[in-house]
Protein backbone atom coordinates (compact mmCIF):
# COMPACT_ATOMS: atom_id res chain seq x y z
CA UNK A 1 0.00 0.00 0.00
CA UNK A 2 2.79 2.44 0.88
CA UNK A 3 6.40 2.70 -0.28
CA UNK A 4 9.26 2.17 2.17
CA UNK A 5 12.44 4.24 1.82
CA UNK A 6 15.35 2.78 3.76
CA UNK A 7 17.97 5.38 4.70
CA UNK A 8 19.59 3.34 7.45
CA UNK A 9 23.34 3.24 7.24
CA UNK A 10 23.58 6.37 5.08
CA UNK A 11 23.70 10.08 5.87
CA UNK A 12 22.49 11.90 2.75
CA UNK A 13 23.54 15.49 2.31
CA UNK A 14 20.84 18.14 2.26
CA UNK A 15 21.10 18.30 -1.53
CA UNK A 16 20.70 14.53 -1.78
CA UNK A 17 17.71 14.62 0.57
CA UNK A 18 16.01 17.32 -1.50
CA UNK A 19 16.44 15.16 -4.60
CA UNK A 20 14.89 12.05 -3.03
CA UNK A 21 11.94 13.57 -1.17
CA UNK A 22 8.55 12.00 -1.95
CA UNK A 23 6.41 14.60 -3.70
CA UNK A 24 3.16 14.49 -5.68
CA UNK A 25 3.57 14.66 -9.43
CA UNK A 26 2.07 18.15 -9.68
CA UNK A 27 3.37 20.94 -11.88
CA UNK A 28 1.75 24.30 -11.22
CA UNK A 29 3.40 25.75 -14.31
CA UNK A 30 1.50 23.24 -16.44
CA UNK A 31 -1.77 24.72 -15.19
CA UNK A 32 -0.63 28.31 -15.64
CA UNK A 33 -1.68 28.62 -19.30
CA UNK A 34 -5.23 27.48 -18.55
CA UNK A 35 -5.42 29.64 -15.43
CA UNK A 36 -4.27 32.70 -17.36
CA UNK A 37 -6.96 32.16 -19.98
CA UNK A 38 -9.64 31.97 -17.28
CA UNK A 39 -8.36 35.13 -15.62
CA UNK A 40 -8.27 36.94 -18.98
CA UNK A 41 -11.87 35.90 -19.68
CA UNK A 42 -13.02 37.37 -16.37
CA UNK A 43 -11.16 40.61 -17.02
CA UNK A 44 -12.76 40.88 -20.46
CA UNK A 45 -16.30 39.62 -19.82
CA UNK A 46 -16.85 40.04 -16.08
CA UNK A 47 -19.80 38.24 -14.56
CA UNK A 48 -20.69 36.46 -17.80
CA UNK A 49 -17.28 34.77 -17.79
CA UNK A 50 -17.67 33.80 -14.13
CA UNK A 51 -21.10 32.31 -14.84
CA UNK A 52 -19.78 30.36 -17.83
CA UNK A 53 -16.88 29.01 -15.78
CA UNK A 54 -19.25 27.98 -12.99
CA UNK A 55 -21.34 26.09 -15.55
CA UNK A 56 -18.24 24.42 -16.98
CA UNK A 57 -16.28 23.54 -13.84
CA UNK A 58 -18.51 23.83 -10.78
CA UNK A 59 -22.16 23.38 -9.89
CA UNK A 60 -23.78 25.25 -12.74
CA UNK A 61 -24.58 28.91 -13.32
CA UNK A 62 -25.56 30.62 -10.08
CA UNK A 63 -28.76 32.61 -10.16
CA UNK A 64 -26.81 35.48 -8.57
CA UNK A 65 -23.01 35.59 -8.25
CA UNK A 66 -23.20 38.03 -5.33
CA UNK A 67 -25.01 36.13 -2.59
CA UNK A 68 -27.95 38.11 -1.17
CA UNK A 69 -27.79 38.94 2.54
CA UNK A 70 -31.09 37.17 3.10
CA UNK A 71 -29.54 33.92 1.88
CA UNK A 72 -26.61 34.33 4.27
CA UNK A 73 -28.95 35.05 7.18
CA UNK A 74 -31.07 32.01 6.33
CA UNK A 75 -27.98 29.82 6.24
CA UNK A 76 -27.01 30.95 9.74
CA UNK A 77 -30.48 30.09 11.02
CA UNK A 78 -30.40 26.69 9.34
CA UNK A 79 -27.04 25.58 10.77
CA UNK A 80 -27.25 22.32 12.70
CA UNK A 81 -26.96 23.17 16.41
CA UNK A 82 -23.91 20.93 16.87
CA UNK A 83 -22.16 22.44 13.84
CA UNK A 84 -23.04 25.95 14.94
CA UNK A 85 -21.69 25.32 18.44
CA UNK A 86 -18.48 23.86 17.00
CA UNK A 87 -18.02 26.84 14.69
CA UNK A 88 -18.61 29.31 17.51
CA UNK A 89 -16.01 27.53 19.64
CA UNK A 90 -13.53 27.39 16.74
CA UNK A 91 -14.02 31.10 16.03
CA UNK A 92 -13.38 31.95 19.66
CA UNK A 93 -10.24 29.83 19.91
CA UNK A 94 -8.75 31.00 16.62
CA UNK A 95 -9.56 34.61 17.47
CA UNK A 96 -7.88 34.33 20.87
CA UNK A 97 -4.72 32.75 19.46
CA UNK A 98 -4.60 35.09 16.46
CA UNK A 99 -4.88 38.24 18.56
CA UNK A 100 -1.43 37.47 19.94
CA UNK A 101 0.00 37.79 16.42
CA UNK A 102 -0.69 41.53 16.16
CA UNK A 103 2.45 43.35 17.32
CA UNK A 104 2.07 46.47 19.46
CA UNK A 105 3.30 49.81 18.15
CA UNK A 106 6.82 50.48 19.43
CA UNK A 107 8.77 53.71 19.62
CA UNK A 108 12.57 53.70 19.59
CA UNK A 109 14.40 56.81 20.83
CA UNK A 110 17.78 57.25 19.19
CA UNK A 111 18.49 60.50 21.01
CA UNK A 112 16.81 63.68 22.18
CA UNK A 113 14.20 64.58 19.55
CA UNK A 114 15.00 61.53 17.38
CA UNK A 115 12.45 58.71 17.24
CA UNK A 116 11.43 55.90 14.93
CA UNK A 117 8.00 54.38 15.44
CA UNK A 118 7.36 50.82 14.24
CA UNK A 119 3.68 50.33 13.49
CA UNK A 120 1.71 47.62 11.72
CA UNK A 121 -0.96 48.81 9.28
CA UNK A 122 -3.62 46.46 7.85
CA UNK A 123 -4.29 46.27 4.15
CA UNK A 124 -7.54 47.87 3.09
CA UNK A 125 -9.36 44.98 1.42
CA UNK A 126 -8.93 41.21 1.14
CA UNK A 127 -10.38 38.40 -0.96
CA UNK A 128 -10.67 35.06 0.83
CA UNK A 129 -11.09 31.84 -1.13
CA UNK A 130 -12.84 28.78 0.32
CA UNK A 131 -12.63 25.71 -1.94
CA UNK A 132 -15.38 23.27 -2.84
CA UNK A 133 -15.10 19.90 -4.54
CA UNK A 134 -14.39 16.73 -2.59
CA UNK A 135 -15.34 18.27 0.76
CA UNK A 136 -16.98 21.29 2.37
CA UNK A 137 -14.72 23.56 4.41
CA UNK A 138 -16.55 25.88 6.84
CA UNK A 139 -13.39 25.63 8.96
CA UNK A 140 -11.51 27.38 6.15
CA UNK A 141 -13.96 30.27 6.41
CA UNK A 142 -12.95 30.64 10.06
CA UNK A 143 -9.24 30.29 9.32
CA UNK A 144 -9.29 32.96 6.59
CA UNK A 145 -11.72 35.49 8.03
CA UNK A 146 -10.61 35.66 11.66
CA UNK A 147 -6.97 36.68 10.96
CA UNK A 148 -8.14 39.40 8.57
CA UNK A 149 -10.55 40.73 11.17
CA UNK A 150 -7.98 40.61 13.97
CA UNK A 151 -5.50 42.46 11.74
CA UNK A 152 -8.07 45.23 11.36
CA UNK A 153 -8.89 44.80 7.66
CA UNK A 154 -11.85 47.00 6.86
CA UNK A 155 -13.26 45.21 3.80
CA UNK A 156 -13.57 41.43 3.54
CA UNK A 157 -14.91 39.54 0.50
CA UNK A 158 -15.29 35.77 0.33
CA UNK A 159 -15.63 33.45 -2.67
CA UNK A 160 -16.60 29.79 -2.84
CA UNK A 161 -17.62 27.69 -5.86
CA UNK A 162 -21.34 27.14 -6.58
CA UNK A 163 -22.55 23.65 -5.70
CA UNK A 164 -24.68 21.54 -8.02
CA UNK A 165 -26.36 19.89 -5.05
CA UNK A 166 -27.66 23.31 -4.00
CA UNK A 167 -28.79 24.59 -7.38
CA UNK A 168 -25.67 26.55 -8.23
CA UNK A 169 -25.50 28.25 -4.85
CA UNK A 170 -22.65 28.41 -2.35
CA UNK A 171 -22.83 25.56 0.14
CA UNK A 172 -25.14 26.69 2.98
CA UNK A 173 -22.67 25.63 5.67
CA UNK A 174 -20.06 27.92 4.10
CA UNK A 175 -22.62 30.72 4.09
CA UNK A 176 -23.58 29.97 7.68
CA UNK A 177 -19.97 30.20 8.82
CA UNK A 178 -19.54 33.48 6.92
CA UNK A 179 -22.69 34.85 8.52
CA UNK A 180 -21.54 33.94 12.02
CA UNK A 181 -18.39 35.97 11.35
CA UNK A 182 -20.32 38.96 10.05
CA UNK A 183 -19.13 38.63 6.44
CA UNK A 184 -21.70 40.17 4.12
CA UNK A 185 -19.83 40.17 0.79
CA UNK A 186 -19.91 36.59 -0.54
CA UNK A 187 -19.63 35.45 -4.17
CA UNK A 188 -20.57 32.17 -5.83
CA UNK A 189 -17.44 31.81 -7.93
CA UNK A 190 -14.55 29.40 -7.98
CA UNK A 191 -11.21 28.43 -9.40
CA UNK A 192 -8.77 30.63 -11.26
CA UNK A 193 -11.58 32.93 -12.37
CA UNK A 194 -12.41 33.80 -8.77
CA UNK A 195 -8.79 34.65 -8.07
CA UNK A 196 -8.73 36.88 -11.14
CA UNK A 197 -11.97 38.56 -10.08
CA UNK A 198 -10.46 39.41 -6.70
CA UNK A 199 -7.22 40.67 -8.21
CA UNK A 200 -8.66 42.89 -10.94
CA UNK A 201 -12.26 43.47 -9.86
CA UNK A 202 -15.49 42.91 -11.76
CA UNK A 203 -17.18 46.25 -12.52
CA UNK A 204 -20.57 44.83 -13.49
CA UNK A 205 -20.75 43.12 -10.07
CA UNK A 206 -19.46 46.22 -8.26
CA UNK A 207 -16.71 43.89 -7.02
CA UNK A 208 -13.73 46.11 -6.24
CA UNK A 209 -10.17 44.74 -6.51
CA UNK A 210 -8.58 43.52 -3.29
CA UNK A 211 -5.11 44.03 -1.88
CA UNK A 212 -4.46 40.45 -0.70
CA UNK A 213 -5.87 37.07 -1.78
CA UNK A 214 -5.65 34.09 0.57
CA UNK A 215 -7.02 30.58 0.88
CA UNK A 216 -6.31 27.05 -0.35
CA UNK A 217 -7.53 25.50 -3.60
CA UNK A 218 -6.70 23.14 -6.43
CA UNK A 219 -3.77 23.39 -8.84
CA UNK A 220 -5.56 26.01 -10.97
CA UNK A 221 -6.18 28.20 -7.93
CA UNK A 222 -2.50 27.86 -7.00
CA UNK A 223 -1.46 28.73 -10.56
CA UNK A 224 -3.80 31.74 -10.59
CA UNK A 225 -2.37 33.02 -7.32
CA UNK A 226 1.12 32.78 -8.80
CA UNK A 227 -0.06 34.72 -11.86
CA UNK A 228 -1.65 37.60 -9.92
CA UNK A 229 1.14 37.91 -7.36
CA UNK A 230 2.45 41.44 -7.70
CA UNK A 231 -0.94 42.75 -8.71
CA UNK A 232 -2.05 41.64 -5.24
CA UNK A 233 -0.41 39.98 -2.28
CA UNK A 234 -0.99 36.28 -1.69
CA UNK A 235 -0.48 33.97 1.24
CA UNK A 236 1.07 30.97 -0.56
CA UNK A 237 0.47 28.63 -3.49
CA UNK A 238 -1.28 26.05 -1.36
CA UNK A 239 -1.27 22.53 -2.78
CA UNK A 240 -2.61 19.21 -1.57
CA UNK A 241 -2.28 18.47 2.13
CA UNK A 242 0.78 16.89 3.76
CA UNK A 243 1.47 15.17 7.06
CA UNK A 244 4.85 13.96 8.25
CA UNK A 245 5.08 12.00 11.50
CA UNK A 246 8.36 11.57 13.34
CA UNK A 247 7.96 8.57 15.64
CA UNK A 248 10.12 6.20 17.64
CA UNK A 249 9.52 2.77 19.17
CA UNK A 250 7.51 4.37 21.98
CA UNK A 251 4.80 5.60 19.61
CA UNK A 252 1.38 3.94 19.31
CA UNK A 253 1.23 2.50 15.79
CA UNK A 254 -2.56 2.70 15.81
CA UNK A 255 -2.53 6.46 16.43
CA UNK A 256 0.22 7.12 13.90
CA UNK A 257 -1.73 5.24 11.23
CA UNK A 258 -4.98 7.02 12.11
CA UNK A 259 -3.29 10.39 11.66
CA UNK A 260 -1.75 9.41 8.32
CA UNK A 261 -5.15 8.25 7.07
CA UNK A 262 -6.87 11.41 8.31
CA UNK A 263 -4.89 13.51 5.86
CA UNK A 264 -4.92 10.93 3.05
CA UNK A 265 -8.72 11.20 2.89
CA UNK A 266 -8.45 14.79 1.64
CA UNK A 267 -7.25 13.97 -1.86
CA UNK A 268 -5.68 11.24 -3.98
CA UNK A 269 -2.53 13.40 -4.17
CA UNK A 270 -2.35 14.00 -0.40
CA UNK A 271 1.03 13.16 1.12
CA UNK A 272 1.35 10.98 4.24
CA UNK A 273 4.84 10.21 5.55
CA UNK A 274 6.17 8.37 8.58
CA UNK A 275 9.85 8.85 9.48
CA UNK A 276 11.02 6.45 12.15
CA UNK A 277 14.07 4.71 13.58
CA UNK A 278 11.98 1.67 14.53
CA UNK A 279 11.46 -1.04 11.91
CA UNK A 280 8.96 -2.74 14.22
CA UNK A 281 6.86 0.43 14.43
CA UNK A 282 7.00 0.82 10.65
CA UNK A 283 5.63 -2.70 10.17
CA UNK A 284 2.87 -2.19 12.73
CA UNK A 285 1.86 1.16 11.17
CA UNK A 286 1.60 -0.42 7.73
CA UNK A 287 -0.70 -3.09 9.11
CA UNK A 288 -2.93 -0.47 10.74
CA UNK A 289 -3.01 1.57 7.54
CA UNK A 290 -4.52 -1.40 5.74
CA UNK A 291 -7.15 -1.84 8.46
CA UNK A 292 -8.15 1.81 8.51
CA UNK A 293 -8.25 2.11 4.73
CA UNK A 294 -10.57 -0.88 4.53
CA UNK A 295 -12.99 0.59 7.03
CA UNK A 296 -13.10 4.32 6.36
CA UNK A 297 -15.70 6.02 4.13
CA UNK A 298 -13.18 7.36 1.62
CA UNK A 299 -11.11 4.18 1.58
CA UNK A 300 -10.45 4.18 -2.17
CA UNK A 301 -9.13 7.74 -2.00
CA UNK A 302 -6.98 6.84 1.01
CA UNK A 303 -5.49 3.80 -0.71
CA UNK A 304 -4.59 5.85 -3.79
CA UNK A 305 -3.02 8.63 -1.70
CA UNK A 306 -0.99 6.21 0.44
CA UNK A 307 0.14 4.30 -2.64
CA UNK A 308 1.19 7.40 -4.56
CA UNK A 309 4.75 8.68 -5.03
CA UNK A 310 4.10 11.42 -2.45
CA UNK A 311 3.61 9.02 0.49
CA UNK A 312 6.18 6.79 2.19
CA UNK A 313 7.49 5.16 5.33
CA UNK A 314 11.09 6.33 5.79
CA UNK A 315 13.46 4.27 7.94
CA UNK A 316 16.40 6.13 9.50
CA UNK A 317 19.13 5.29 11.99
CA UNK A 318 18.10 7.73 14.71
CA UNK A 319 15.88 10.68 15.54
CA UNK A 320 18.58 13.15 14.53
CA UNK A 321 18.36 11.75 11.00
CA UNK A 322 14.56 11.88 11.21
CA UNK A 323 14.66 15.59 12.04
CA UNK A 324 17.13 16.22 9.20
CA UNK A 325 14.76 14.50 6.75
CA UNK A 326 11.80 16.50 8.06
CA UNK A 327 13.65 19.81 7.83
CA UNK A 328 14.58 19.06 4.23
CA UNK A 329 10.97 18.14 3.43
CA UNK A 330 9.42 21.15 5.19
CA UNK A 331 6.02 19.54 5.87
CA UNK A 332 2.75 21.40 6.07
CA UNK A 333 1.87 19.43 9.22
CA UNK A 334 4.55 17.83 11.40
CA UNK A 335 3.63 15.48 14.21
CA UNK A 336 6.22 14.37 16.75
CA UNK A 337 5.16 11.16 18.47
CA UNK A 338 8.26 10.16 20.42
CA UNK A 339 9.03 9.39 24.04
CA UNK A 340 10.32 12.94 24.54
CA UNK A 341 8.92 15.18 21.78
CA UNK A 342 10.01 18.39 23.49
CA UNK A 343 13.67 17.37 23.16
CA UNK A 344 13.39 17.48 19.35
CA UNK A 345 11.61 20.82 19.10
CA UNK A 346 14.75 22.95 19.18
CA UNK A 347 16.20 21.15 16.15
CA UNK A 348 13.04 21.44 14.05
CA UNK A 349 13.29 24.44 11.74
CA UNK A 350 10.96 23.87 8.78
CA UNK A 351 7.29 23.08 9.27
CA UNK A 352 4.00 24.86 8.71
CA UNK A 353 2.67 23.76 12.11
CA UNK A 354 4.14 21.38 14.69
CA UNK A 355 2.02 19.00 16.77
CA UNK A 356 3.76 17.58 19.83
CA UNK A 357 2.79 14.39 21.61
CA UNK A 358 0.28 11.58 21.28
CA UNK A 359 -2.74 13.75 22.05
CA UNK A 360 -2.09 16.55 19.56
CA UNK A 361 -3.24 15.20 16.18
CA UNK A 362 -3.36 17.30 13.03
CA UNK A 363 -7.16 17.02 13.15
CA UNK A 364 -7.07 19.19 16.26
CA UNK A 365 -5.26 21.88 14.29
CA UNK A 366 -7.67 21.51 11.40
CA UNK A 367 -10.54 22.64 13.58
CA UNK A 368 -10.16 23.67 17.20
CA UNK A 369 -6.57 24.00 18.38
CA UNK A 370 -6.69 27.77 17.92
CA UNK A 371 -3.86 27.61 15.39
CA UNK A 372 -4.48 28.27 11.70
CA UNK A 373 -4.84 25.41 9.24
CA UNK A 374 -3.99 27.40 6.10
CA UNK A 375 -0.34 26.36 5.86
CA UNK A 376 2.46 26.22 3.28
CA UNK A 377 2.79 23.00 1.26
CA UNK A 378 5.26 21.58 -1.25
CA UNK A 379 8.30 22.48 0.86
CA UNK A 380 7.36 26.17 1.11
CA UNK A 381 7.56 25.90 4.89
CA UNK A 382 11.31 26.27 4.38
CA UNK A 383 10.78 29.95 3.58
CA UNK A 384 7.18 30.91 4.35
CA UNK A 385 4.61 30.63 7.11
CA UNK A 386 0.99 29.76 7.56
CA UNK A 387 -1.85 32.24 7.46
CA UNK A 388 -2.13 34.67 10.35
CA UNK A 389 -2.95 38.24 11.23
CA UNK A 390 0.53 39.13 9.96
CA UNK A 391 -0.53 38.07 6.46
CA UNK A 392 -2.73 41.16 6.33
CA UNK A 393 -0.36 43.57 8.09
CA UNK A 394 2.39 45.78 6.69
CA UNK A 395 5.18 47.08 8.91
CA UNK A 396 5.64 50.83 8.55
CA UNK A 397 8.25 53.09 10.10
CA UNK A 398 7.29 56.59 11.20
CA UNK A 399 10.34 58.86 11.59
CA UNK A 400 10.33 62.04 13.70
CA UNK A 401 13.43 64.26 14.17
CA UNK A 402 13.45 67.81 15.48
CA UNK A 403 15.98 70.45 14.36
CA UNK A 404 18.70 69.75 16.96
CA UNK A 405 18.47 66.00 16.31
CA UNK A 406 18.81 66.50 12.55
CA UNK A 407 21.68 68.94 13.02
CA UNK A 408 23.51 66.36 15.13
CA UNK A 409 23.68 63.88 12.21
CA UNK A 410 23.81 66.36 9.32
CA UNK A 411 27.57 66.13 8.84
CA UNK A 412 27.32 62.33 8.53
CA UNK A 413 24.53 62.65 5.96
CA UNK A 414 26.59 65.13 3.93
CA UNK A 415 29.61 62.82 4.06
CA UNK A 416 27.67 59.75 2.96
CA UNK A 417 25.75 61.56 0.22
CA UNK A 418 29.02 62.92 -1.11
CA UNK A 419 30.57 59.45 -1.11
CA UNK A 420 27.67 58.25 -3.26
CA UNK A 421 27.92 61.27 -5.60
CA UNK A 422 24.45 62.38 -4.56
CA UNK A 423 25.24 65.83 -3.11
CA UNK A 424 21.64 67.07 -3.29
CA UNK A 425 20.79 64.57 -0.57
CA UNK A 426 23.13 66.39 1.81
CA UNK A 427 21.99 69.77 0.55
CA UNK A 428 18.38 68.88 1.39
CA UNK A 429 19.53 68.55 5.01
CA UNK A 430 21.79 71.60 5.29
CA UNK A 431 19.18 73.77 3.55
CA UNK A 432 17.16 73.47 6.73
CA UNK A 433 19.86 75.36 8.62
CA UNK A 434 19.87 78.38 6.28
CA UNK A 435 23.10 77.56 4.44
CA UNK A 436 23.47 78.63 0.80
CA UNK A 437 24.98 76.43 -1.86
CA UNK A 438 28.41 78.04 -1.69
CA UNK A 439 28.61 77.56 2.08
CA UNK A 440 27.57 73.92 1.69
CA UNK A 441 30.34 73.29 -0.80
CA UNK A 442 32.86 75.07 1.33
CA UNK A 443 31.85 73.04 4.37
CA UNK A 444 32.06 69.87 2.32
CA UNK A 445 35.45 71.02 0.97
CA UNK A 446 35.13 68.72 -2.00
CA UNK A 447 33.88 70.97 -4.79
CA UNK A 448 34.84 74.55 -5.68
CA UNK A 449 31.96 77.00 -6.27
CA UNK A 450 30.91 77.21 -9.90
CA UNK A 451 29.02 79.73 -11.91
CA UNK A 452 25.62 78.49 -13.06
CA UNK A 453 25.13 78.00 -16.82
CA UNK A 454 23.47 81.02 -18.46
CA UNK A 455 24.90 83.53 -15.96
CA UNK A 456 28.00 84.27 -18.08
Amino acid sequence: MITTIDLRGVRPSRTELLDMLPRPVVDITAAAHAAQALIDDVRADGSEALSAQADRFDGGRPERIRVPQAEIDAAVTALEPAVRAALVEAIDRVRTATRAQVPPERTTELGDGATVVQRWAPVGRVGLYVPGGKAVYPSSVVMNVVPAQEAGVGSVALASPPQREFGGRVHPTILGAAGLLGVTEVYAMGGAGAIGAFAYGVPDLALDPVDVVTGPGNIFVAAAKRLVKGQVGIDAEAGTTEILVIADAGADARLVAADLVSQAEHDEAAASLLVTDSAALATAVEEWLQRYAAGTRHGARVVEALGGPQSAIVLVDDLEAAVAFSNAYGPEHLEVQTRDPESLLGAITNAGAIFLGDHTPVSLGDYLAGSNHVLPTGGQARFSSGLGAFTFLRPQQVVRYDEPALRQVSAHIVALSGSEDLPAHGEAVTARFGLVDAEIRAADDTTAPTTPEGAR
